[in-house]
């Protein structure tokens, strides 16, 4: 890019965003304050200055050449949905105007019987409503108004990812606001921030449409591990190949346009396997620009001739993808609530946030795992830089000192020795960067923020922000409840804390993930091992989670209970799915070509015999031999994998069946797939009937 188009990057940046900027310059002073009350105070706009704020967006639309809005929402599906409406309006006299009401902007209804709803609606009943969230600005995208909602069943019910979201967002900010006010800090709004990292894979096109397996599930079912991986590390950080880096320029470029600040991009471990991560931003519009992030990766690299895999776990042996939520609080007033500060006000306020974050892993590990939990990335957990399954908290050496230190009045040796009382003596200013980064731990503190490293790579990072925002509001409730009520503020502090961090260091640990003998250890703990998404998604109706959910006006049990339907059901969808493909492939493409391969060898050994009396034809025999012992227990392996498959149907219980698809399904498709990727290593390459991960992780020139 040359010094011109580098000096342009501020005017493309946010070029296609009703942004306040925008805002500011477009609408009369009233309007745009009480704009910024209605995000300040969360309450619902005038429609006059609805009207005036859809007039001002449907000018500026027109003059960036839009024909049509449409409200932008995230159903339960884990894509967004959109319906265009043209600005059109007919004038009475045969003509057209365009048209934008507030009504329009604010107030959506779009059908929403085809969406999962998890029983909180019959089908037939088909309304469902879309509503503005002002606090996301409106963008432009082909000729096209974005106008991000919320979306809600007739009776008010949450049928999205947003809606819960905001939720959680609000109870998180009252409660923070409560204790902060305990300590003076000055501040109207607190804010959970994130940043997400998305990694993914660019495969060549027409390798995946000869892939059944990619097209339908979005990773391989079948597939040897070729002679080399990503055992010399030689592509993390690697230099970035020209048609790689013209597709990361064009996603740069295509994301700047609507406000998304896309920021670091590399290669990843594992070949094929590349980053980007955005800038911080507030959760709700984090979770919308890392939605644009995903659909705009996928569009753009069918323009380059490849296929950007989400998935996340794509190829067996080597790094799946995930999606580290990079979660911090702020206030309005720009205090990172986890920077430890350097007062002594600041390092108990520091230290208090800092428990509730503890105490909400611990108390709420299974909302945590379940946040995350999906057949997919059950694939990815506990190895190749994936956290296990098991929720821990990392805080490093000398964050856990500190805190032993308050735990057992001891002194804390960090710079000097001197006893460590809250509130009374500084924290010893430790620099953000000297504990190393854990990379198998699931909960990470890095300095300013926490690391939730367990996100896959193709979820909509709200489920896990709803949870942690919703856990974190929840200690918070309790600790402004018994500081309020304290007769000696710095005494019950100092008392609150120390026993935190005595009831609930179990979750705390700075070792490594992979090691068998933490299992063992996090059993003696008494944390939880949820290892499957069936496992774990039943606890999301356990009683402290609904309470939970249900205080804090995040979900109702209703809610709950159908989110609990709608994912049991995903993950039986998509292992069925993904069984019914293996079930094709093996019988229609591999175990045909197989037979067609060996019986090649079979002939050309009788061949071979008879024009050279005495050549035994060891290989042909012996490989012809092999592949027909494997093709035999594959051919047996299918049959069974087709018994399974026709059992699962006959279930009716969402949760019976995803226990019997983890249970019966998956290992015999486990069993298939290493028949065939024996048979793989063993037949020719001109015989062998699908791309294979050679071509497929190093194809791309």
């Amino acid at each position: 890019m040359n010094e011109k188009n580098v000096r342009s990057i501020p005017e493309l940046f946010g070029s296609m965003v009703f942004s306040q900027a925008q805002m500011r310059q477009r609408l009369p002073e009233r309007v745009y304050d009480a704009w910024q009350q209605c995000l300040i105070q969360g309450t619902s706009l005038d429609r006059s200055i609805a009207d005036e704020i859809a007039a001002a967006m449907k000018d500026w639309a027109l003059e960036k050449g839009a024909t049509h809005f449409t409200h932008w929402f995230q159903p339960m599906t884990g894509v967004t949905a959109e319906k265009h409406d043209s600005f059109l309006e007919p004038d009475g006299a045969g003509g057209v105007i365009m048209e934008f009401s507030g009504k329009e902007l604010i107030h959506g209804e779009p059908d929403a019987s085809s969406f999962p709803s998890g029983g909180l609606r019959a089908t037939f009943e088909a309304r469902g409503y879309t509503a503005w969230d002002p606090t996301s600005y409106a963008f432009i995208r082909d000729r096209v108004l974005y106008i991000p909602t919320a979306f809600c069943s007739y009776g008010g019910e949450a049928l999205d990812q947003k809606t819960p979201l905001l939720r959680s967002m609000e109870a998180l900010s009252r409660q923070a606001l409560r204790v902060l006010k305990l300590f003076g800090t000055e501040a109207s709004l607190v804010l959970p921030m994130v940043g997400a990292e998305q990694e993914y894979f660019l495969v060549e096109r027409d390798m995946y449409e000869r892939r059944q397996d990619l097209i339908y599930t979005g990773r391989t079912l079948y597939g040897a591990m070729p002679p080399k991986g990503q055992e010399m590390d030689d592509h993390y950080f690697g230099t970035v190949k020209p048609r790689v880096a013209a597709f990361m320029r064009e996603i740069n470029e295509e994301l700047w346009r609507v406000g998304v600040s896309a920021k670091t991009e590399h290669n990843e471990a594992a070949p094929a396997q590349h980053e980007l991560a955005c800038v911080y931003d507030t959760a709700n519009i984090a979770a919308d620009h890392n939605q644009l992030v995903m659909d705009v990766m996928q569009k753009t690299a069918k323009k380059h001739g490849l296929v950007c895999l989400l998935s996340e776990k794509p190829f067996e042996g080597v790094n799946g993808s995930g999606k580290h939520n990079n979660w911090s609080l702020a206030t309005d007033t720009g205090i990172n609530l986890f920077d430890s500060g350097e007062t002594p006000g600041e390092n108990a306020q520091f230290l208090l946030f800092l428990c509730a974050v503890i105490k909400a892993a611990d108390d709420y590990q299974d909302l945590l795992r379940i946040s995350i939990a999906s057949a997919g990335n059950d694939h990815r957990l506990g190895a190749a830089e994936a956290p296990p399954a098991i929720i821990s908290m990392f805080l490093g050496e000398e964050l856990t000192g500190i805190l032993e230190a308050i735990e057992n009045d001891t002194a804390c040796d960090v710079k000097e020795k001197e006893l460590f009382k809250v509130g009374v003596h500084a924290l010893p200013r430790f620099p953000k960067d000297t504990t190393d980064r854990n990379r198998t731990s699931p909960f990470a503190f890095t300095g300013n923020k926490f690391e939730f490293r367990m996100p896959g790579s193709a979820a909509s990072i709200s489920s896990a922000n709803i949870a942690i925002n919703t856990a974190v509001a929840e200690e918070l409730r309790q600790f402004a409840d018994e500081l309020e009520a304290a007769q000696d503020f710095k005494s019950a502090l100092q008392g609150l804390i120390k026993r935190v961090v005595r009831e609930h260091k179990r979750i705390i640990f700075n070792g490594n993930g992979y090691d068998p003998a933490w299992v063992d250890e996090a059993e003696r703990r008494g944390l939880h091992n949820l290892r499957s998404t069936p496992e774990a998604l039943p606890h999301m109706l356990d009683e402290a989670n609904v309470e939970l959910y249900s205080r804090h006006k995040v979900f109702s049990y209703a809610e709950l209970r159908s989110r609990l339907e709608i994912r049991q059901e995903e993950y039986c969808k998509l292992v069925t799915i993904e069984g019914k493909t293996a079930l094709a492939m093996a019988r229609r493409e591999i175990l045909p070509a197989v037979s067609t391969f060996a019986a090649r060898l079979a002939a050309s050994a009788v061949s071979l015999r008879g024009a050279l009396p005495g050549c035994r034809a060891e290989f042909e025999l012996g490989t012809a031999e092999s592949l027909v012992q494997l093709s035999d227990a594959a051919y047996g392996l299918a049959r069974q994998l087709e018994d399974e498959l026709t059992h699962a149907a006959q279930l009716r219980s969402p949760e019976e069946k995803s226990f019997f698809l983890h249970d019966h399904v998956l290992p015999v498709m486990g069993a298939l797939r290493a028949a065939c990727d024996d048979m793989e290593t063993i037949t020719g390459e001109d015989s062998w009937p699908i791309p294979t991960y050679g071509e497929l992780l190093f194809g791309i020139k």
